[in-house]
């Protein structure tokens, strides 16, 4: 998917909802359990329920990963039901990966072509060449971790290093990446008071950010900092929507939460 198809889909939506499909076995409907694959069939009603009302879906590998063989199973069910029956969404695996030279490819190659997802999260740490082979799929989008919600992120990435914090660095350093245009960057919701200083830094480019609703991210903060004139944001929204309700009527709430999130970016739009 092209940037340009993402931002015409946000506008014939009047949405910039990702919804997160970070599936726990301990915290689903409990009559799932007796399905054959409980986390697609949760992940498929999910779907149905709130596909119009969003542009992205961001499913955290690690969900799946931690079952084995079968939550791998589950994920590629996934992805494979999400570009069949709505190609007009736009799939991110929250994978965080990255490594140097064949190492990245071939991740690359696992989430790109394998998979066959739009995007990517990446970890920046190991710098260029842990980056820059995500970079040369076409048409496919790397989102590098800058700014992320969580408490750690005081440990290092904003930290003064010769007198700028580091994850200024990061984004200033990427802009010089090869195919540098296919990055997007996170930043978590929690950190809206620097988005201001973000977008001095990348004035253009997508942010994904996570953190509104169960973490305390704030949506009318995050995009008074941080939308530009392609709307420039996804929200992510995980648990506050897939877990609205553990019973039978769950893919009915999901839908209602994501309502109320569609309706406030439909007003913030206009």
């Amino acid at each position: 998917m092209t940037t340009q198809e993402l931002v015409a889909q946000i506008h014939a939506k009047q949405s910039f909802l990702c919804i997160g499909l970070d599936v726990d076995l301990n915290k689903i409907p409990k009559h799932l359990l007796d399905k054959e694959d409980p986390i697609f069939e949760f992940n498929k009603a999910i779907i149905d329920a709130t596909h119009h009302l969003a542009v992205a879906y961001k499913p955290n590998t690690a969900f799946y990963e931690a079952y084995g063989i079968n939550g791998w199973k589950s994920l590629e069910k996934t992805i494979n039901y999400l570009n069949a029956n709505y190609p007009e969404i736009f799939t991110i695996a929250d994978a965080k990966r990255g490594d140097i030279g064949n190492t990245s490819t071939m991740y690359a190659k696992a989430f790109f072509e394998d998979l066959a997802f739009d995007s990517v999260t990446i970890a920046p740490y190991m710098g260029k060449d842990s980056v820059e082979p995500f970079l040369a799929f076409k048409n496919k989008h790397t989102i590098l971790l800058a700014l992320t919600s969580n408490q750690g992120a005081f440990d290092f990435q904003t930290k003064d290093v010769e007198g700028k914090e580091l994850y200024k660095q990061v984004l200033e350093v990427s802009k010089s990446y090869k195919n540098s245009e296919n990055l997007m960057y996170v930043v978590g919701a929690t950190k809206a008071e620097f988005i201001g200083e973000i977008r001095k830094i990348i004035p253009d480019s997508f942010l994904l950010v996570p953190g509104v609703g169960a973490q305390g991210g704030n949506l009318q903060e995050v995009c008074k900092y941080g939308l530009n004139d392609q709307v420039g944001l996804l929200i992510n929204s995980s648990r506050g929507i897939i877990y609205a309700s553990d019973g039978i009527d769950y893919a009915e709430a999901a839908a209602n939460k994501a309502l109320e999130l569609q309706k406030q970016m439909e007003d913030i739009l206009k």
